[in-house]
Order: structure tokens, then C-alpha cells, then sequence
């Protein structure tokens, strides 16, 4: 297969052409679409692959991003479909012990009855992307000093995105691809009045929670609704209750047909991230050292939250997300651990680089290319050095409160500089962000188990040796070498006796407060967040001229693997980074490991064998009911006999890509991606066609849950529904 991918000649951009090892590997960005259009005609699209390449056409315009998820447009009337881990926090914000949506499920009766999202939830709409890699880098000296170099070009990326967003509605962000060989300017609508308008309970749309994660066999009903509001003039606004549902153009019909084995399957999302070019170096150091230390306290951190946050509790309703996300995570590093183990990653990956130097080295002419690559590798050495020294600080900082303290300080710091000048997450466009954050933290903190994390992280500095520690923080935090843990907990009590942080009105009123004032306030955690500023400040400064040094280095290994990888007949495609992506291929069942065969569908009678009643195992009563009774209605598969819950493919995914659109070769929607399995992680890093493959929940399960189960049917009816 082969496809065009623009690389660095020099100081200009030219186009290289070199065939794909895998159709299946790779995600790919929308530009790159007509260039592979005959292998997507071949493995069975229906639709002309260049318009693909139109992002404000259809289905590119359909799907959009929520900022850490997926999602896309059903209807012209702003509904949006993603998964229920997407939108679950939602859920949470509105449940208390007394009203638990997460228990019970949530379905607004009408769109007068749809709740507000979360503080901060947004729906972004791409609508353009644009190279600006000249803009970015171009011009500089290779003898700029690194830390002026992240400046300059912080600078010029600010200056984009701030031209960008004179476009009123509009958010922008300047990408890296390849390395930062190519940069883009993608400007997206932003819409910040969203609304819950359908999830299913927790019992169907978490089914088999923590313990079936990342697993296969699946039965999880893993799919919920917003609605898009914008201003009776049709423009982003906050929420108001003159708002109206959002006209979307283009949108996504829903198939209740569905797909059967081995059929053509694409997914449009918004991946995160991957790391298949990381040197040895930074893997070895990953997997042997992080990877192992991350799940360690990942593990112990689940521990503390359920001691402090019961079963059952308000608390743990609050903690509910944070717990999921520290379980998705954890199980996401164990899998990845175990496949680089299984296909002998760190070993391979020190062999690809061997080879590459090898090739490099045949060429006296490469002799500068070299020491650059050898330059990139110590800076990588140094950065995970650096990173180890302060793990333990970094977590003697985890509260949630300190956190905020910090971010208001710094405000007022930023406050005091002309907007352009300000960092990232400071300026005016994040303003509006920063206040959402600090309304929405009630419904997902308490003093008891925020000073339990924090005992925790403590803990473990306290433990660690004085080259170690951070004198600043141990004087105001009144720390020595013979402070016991009952002292700590007292010190700790103290804080959260005496803040006004927990206070939401006081949180936001300090937004506005001058420098003056936050300094010389009697919180103790502006106190302490006061004091730790200028060894933080210090730390990043290193930080920034070590990404000085990267902008510099990074490019020329990748231009180097660009060339090596072309010469050999393949093309480098660039890593995820959070931009819209198209992945293609098949519906697959596998065999990870010898003995282990995966079917392609799970069916309904699956949640019937693994119910016990108890959660995560618990399905609702009239669902179990149906299921015996086999009232699959128009949904049933006939190759399985049944309603098919989940599938797997053999796409591309990484984490960013839960509620990606699956669609069908016509660009019908017949499921949404959500999952992998534990033996694809590692794809992360390095793509193995053989255990790579990615969990769907089927729309044909989505529909026989809101027919028969949640009484959805005025959603259903507002959808276009493809028999």
C-alpha cells in the first residue's frame, strides 16, 4: 500500500511516496486519505476517499472531539453520541446518595429536561486545518540558545492561535507532527453549552466495570448522549436558557443492520497519543522503571480512596471518576507491561536503533546527524533522571486544594504581564476554563479523602533522601528528618481547618484578586503555594530549556527515520496527537497467544452467563427478563442468532479514540469505539497486527437498550435510523 507523506528536504517541505507495510496500521490524518484511495476502495469503502479529505463535509464534519473523547453528531438537532466512560462525569456532577444517576441511569423526557454538562464540558467542531510549519520554525539559527529557541517559538505558536481566535466561537491550538518536522494550525468551533440528555445505568453502561476492562469477551453498553446548544443567533455561548439545539449540518445515520464478520469498518476520532518512534533509551526507561513504579501507586491510590470514600457513600459518588480513571489507567500500564514483555519490546526496540545508526553511519556525510541522535539520547537520559529525582515531590503535592492554590497564585503572577506574554493556561482564551475548574471541584472532592491522598503522597517523600527533598516546601510545611506521620496529620488538619478554598464562591472571587493580596493571604494553602513557587518556577525553567534542546534534536531523528524507513520501502506516518484521524480495516476476531481465540461479536446472551446480581455483574432485571426471553426484536444478527453487544477489529486505536464514530463502508454509524484489549496496548508503542484489536459496542445493542429497556424511543425518532 502506498501513500504520500510529506518530509523535511533541507529547509523545505517536499512530498515522498513509499508503500505501507500493513493497511491495518496507522492512523491517518484526513489529508492523507486521497493518497491511499485505491486501498480504501479495496478493502470495501463505499463513499469517494476524497471527500474524506474535506472536513467540513460529510461524515468528516459529523465528528467532533470533547476534549479527551470522541464523539459525533445523530441528528440536525445537535445530538451527540459518545460513549458513557465520556460522559459519565456528567453523570456524577448531578448524582447525590439520594438521586444517583449512576445507579438508576439518566433519560431527560424531553430537551427541556436535558441537564447541563459538567463545568467546562465542550463540544469542539474542526473546521479547518492549516500547515504552519514555516511560521513555527522557520528561520532559526541552529546556534540559538535552547531556552530562547522554546521561547521563540512558544511565542510564534501563541501568536497563531490568537489571530486564529479573533474568529469569534472559535478555539485553535498549534500541532506538532512528526517530531515537530511539520506544524498545523487547527481551528475548531467551540460550543460550551452542552447538555446530558441519555445514559443508561451504570449496570449497562459500566457493565463489568474495572474487573472486565480492557477484557474480552465484552457485554459493555458503553454509549450516552449530549446536545450541542449555541445562542438564538446561532453563535457559541455559555448556558442560557434561551439557548437552541445546535443546526448540524451533517450528521451521522444510524444503521440497524449493523456489520457481520469480516466486513469493511473505519473509525474517525481524535486519538491521543503513541510513542512508535521513541529511542531505546526512553522506552528501556518506561517499561522498566516507570511503567512498574505507576502501577505500584496506582494500586496503593485505589486503596486509599475506597478506605476513605465507602461503598455505598456520597464520597465514593464524588471519587467514582477518579477511581475509574486510576483503574483504566492501571490495567492500560499492566497490559502494556505484559505485551512489551510478550513481544520483547525494550529488546527490539534498542535492535531498530542499532540498525538506524548503522545505516547512518555508513555515510560520512551523516556524521553531523550522528551526534544529534547521540545529543537526543542523553537529553532523553536526562530528562528521566530528572523525573525520578522528583517523583516523590510531585506526589507530596497531591491535593486537590494545594492544586488550586498554586493555579490562583500563578494567575495572579501571570495577571501581572501583557496577555501575549503570559503562559499557556493563563492567558484570556483559558480564563473562561480556568473558572469552570474551579466550580465544578465540590462534586468531585472532600476534605477527609483529599487529606488521605495527600497523607499518602507524603508518605512516600518523606521517605526519600534529603538531595531529594525540596527545602522551601519542608520549611512551610514545617518538615524535618524526625517528623513522625501522627505530626504530619496534624500539620495536615491545620490546613484543612483554616483554608477557604473549599468555599466555591471565594475560589472564583480570587481569580480577580491582585498579586498583593494572594501573597499576603492567611490561607495556608496560598501560604504554602507561595513559598514553592520559586523552586517550581526554577524546575520548569530547566524544563524549558531541555524542550529547547528536543525542538532542535527531535526533528533530525525523525527526518532520519523518515529517510531510513524509505529507503527500505516504507513511509513514517506520524504519531497520534490528539487531531481528527481515520483508521480502517475489518471486523476480526483473533488469537493473541497460542490457545486464546477471540470471536468477532459477543451477544446478549453473554450478559445472561456472566450475571451475578452483583455489581459490576449486575445487568438491570427487565434487560436479564428480555434476554431469556430472547425478544430481540429487528436487532438480531443471524450469522450469531442474537443481538451482538460488542465486536472487535483490527483498527488502529489508542486512548483519545473512546467514542470514536465506526462506521460502515456507506458511512452509516454501526458502533462506537471504546476499548481495546489488554494485548493491544502495547500498540502504544509498537503495532502488532496479530494481538492489536479494538472493542466496539454494536448501535444494534444500543437500540434494542433504548427500545426496550430505557423507553428512549423519542430519541430513537429523532435520529435517521437505517433499517
Amino acid at each position: 500500500m502506498c501513500s504520500a507523506v510529506r518530509a523535511v528536504a533541507g529547509f523545505g517541505l517536499v512530498a515522498i511516496t513509499a508503500c505501507f507495510a500493513d493497511a491495518r496500521e496507522g492512523m491517518f490524518t484526513p489529508d492523507q486519505l486521497p493518497d491511499i484511495a485505491s486501498d480504501l476502495r479495496e478493502a470495501g469503502l463505499e463513499l469517494d476517499p476524497d471527500n474524506l479529505a474535506e472536513l467540513t463535509e460529510f461524515p468528516m464534519a459529523a465528528v467532533v472531539s470533547l476534549g479527551g473523547c470522541s464523539a459525533s453528531f445523530v441528528s440536525s438537532k445537535g445530538l451527540v453520541i459518545t460513549n458513557h466512560h465520556c460522559a459519565r462525569g456528567s453523570v456524577q456532577f448531578h448524582s447525590r446518595a439520594e438521586r444517583n444517576y449512576l445507579e438508576d441511569g439518566f433519560l431527560a423526557e424531553s430537551m427541556a429536561d436535558e441537564l447541563p454538562a459538567r463545568p467546562g464540558s465542550r463540544v469542539f467542531v474542526t473546521v479547518g486545518v492549516e500547515d504552519v510549519t514555516e511560521q513555527v520554525s522557520g528561520g532559526l539559527d541552529p546556534d540559538l540558545p535552547p531556552r530562547e529557541r522554546f521561547q521563540v517559538m512558544e511565542d510564534r505558536r501563541k501568536a497563531l492561535m490568537k489571530a486564529c481566535e479573533a474568529d469569534e466561537g472559535h478555539r485553535c491550538r498549534v500541532s506538532a507532527f512528526f517530531g515537530g518536522l511539520e506544524y498545523k494550525l487547527v481551528k475548531s468551533l467551540e460550543i460550551r453549552d452542552v447538555r446530558l440528555v441519555y445514559a443508561p445505568a451504570d449496570a449497562i453502561g459500566r457493565y463489568g466495570g474495572d474487573i472486565d476492562n480492557w477484557r474480552w469477551p465484552r457485554h459493555t453498553g458503553d454509549f450516552a448522549f449530549y446536545r450541542a446548544y449555541v445562542s438564538p443567533e446561532g453563535e457559541p455561548a455559555d448556558h442560557a436558557p434561551d439557548n437552541v439545539p445546535y443546526e448540524s449540518e451533517h450528521y451521522l445515520p444510524v444503521s440497524a443492520a449493523g456489520l457481520d464478520d469480516g466486513d469493511f469498518v473505519m473509525a474517525i476520532g481524535y486519538p491521543g497519543g503513541t510513542s512508535r518512534y521513541a529511542r531505546h533509551v526512553t522506552v528501556e526507561n518506561r517499561f522498566e522503571r516507570e511503567y512498574p513504579r505507576f502501577v505500584a501507586r496506582s494500586r496503593e491510590g485505589i486503596a486509599v480512596i475506597e478506605a476513605a470514600a465507602p461503598e455505598g457513600s456520597d464520597l465514593r459518588i464524588r471519587y467514582t471518576g477518579q477511581l475509574a480513571g486510576i483503574n483504566n489507567g492501571m490495567k492500560n500500564i499492566e497490559g502494556q507491561l505484559e505485551g512489551a514483555r510478550r513481544q520483547r519490546l525494550v529488546e527490539r526496540r534498542a535492535q531498530r536503533d542499532a540498525a538506524l545508526d548503522a545505516w547512518i553511519a555508513a555515510d560520512e556525510k551523516n556524521a553531523p546527524l550522528a551526534d544529534a541522535i547521540r545529543d537526543y539520547d542523553a537529553l532523553a537520559r536526562e530528562s528521566a533522571d530528572v523525573s525520578r529525582r522528583y517523583y516523590h515531590y510531585n506526589a507530596a503535592r497531591s491535593s486537590q486544594l494545594l492544586d488550586i492554590a498554586r493555579r490562583l497564585y500563578r494567575l495572579a503572577r501571570e495577571q501581572q504581564k501583557p496577555d501575549a506574554e503570559r503562559e499557556p493556561g493563563y492567558q484570556e482564551r483559558d480564563l473562561r476554563w480556568f473558572r469552570q475548574r474551579l466550580s465544578r471541584l465540590d462534586r468531585g472532592y472532600h476534605a477527609s479523602v483529599d487529606k488521605a491522598l495527600w497523607m499518602y503522597g507524603l508518605r512516600g517523600y518523606l521517605a526519600e533522601p534529603a538531595e531529594n527533598h525540596v527545602a522551601a516546601f519542608d520549611r512551610a510545611m514545617g518538615l524535618g528528618d524526625d517528623t513522625d506521620e501522627a505530626a504530619v496529620s496534624s500539620i495536615l488538619d491545620g490546613y484543612y481547618e483554616e483554608t477557604v478554598l473549599e468555599d466555591a464562591d471565594t475560589r472564583l472571587a480570587l481569580m480577580d484578586a491582585p498579586l498583593r493580596e494572594i501573597e499576603a493571604h492567611d490561607d495556608p494553602f496560598l501560604r504554602l503555594a507561595v513559598a514553592v513557587y520559586e523552586p517550581d518556577r526554577q524546575r520548569e525553567e530547566e524544563s524549558k530549556t531541555r524542550s529547547g534542546r528536543g525542538d532542535l534534536l527531535r526533528p533530525q531523528y525523525m527526518q532520519a527515520i523518515i529517510d531510513w524507513q524509505r529507503s527500505q520501502g516504507h513511509a513514517a506516518y506520524p504519531d497520534a496527537n490528539g487531531t481528527l484521524r481515520v483508521t480502517y480495516g475489518t471486523v476480526l476476531g483473533g488469537s493473541p497467544m497460542d490457545g486464546l481465540i477471540y470471536e468477532p461479536f459477543t451477544r446478549l446472551e453473554g450478559i445472561l452467563e456472566k450475571d451475578s446480581g452483583v455489581a459490576p455483574f449486575n445487568a438491570p432485571v427487565e434487560l436479564l427478563e428480555r434476554a431469556r426471553a430472547k425478544d430481540f426484536g429487528t436487532y438480531r444478527l443471524a450469522s450469531i442468532g442474537s443481538v451482538p453487544v460488542n465486536f472487535l477489529t483490527d483498527l488502529d486505536s489508542t486512548g483519545g479514540n473512546s467514542g470514536s464514530a465506526t462506521l460502515n463502508a456507506s458511512g452509516e454509524l454501526v458502533g462506537l469505539l471504546f476499548d481495546g484489549t489488554l494485548e493491544s496496548v502495547v500498540s502504544d508503542w509498537d503495532f502488532n497486527p496479530r494481538t492489536t484489536r479494538t472493542i466496539h459496542v454494536d448501535t444494534r445493542y444500543m437500540l434494542w437498550v433504548m427500545e426496550k429497556i430505557d423507553d428512549a424511543d423519542w430519541l430513537i425518532d429523532e435520529m435517521t435510523v437505517v433499517p
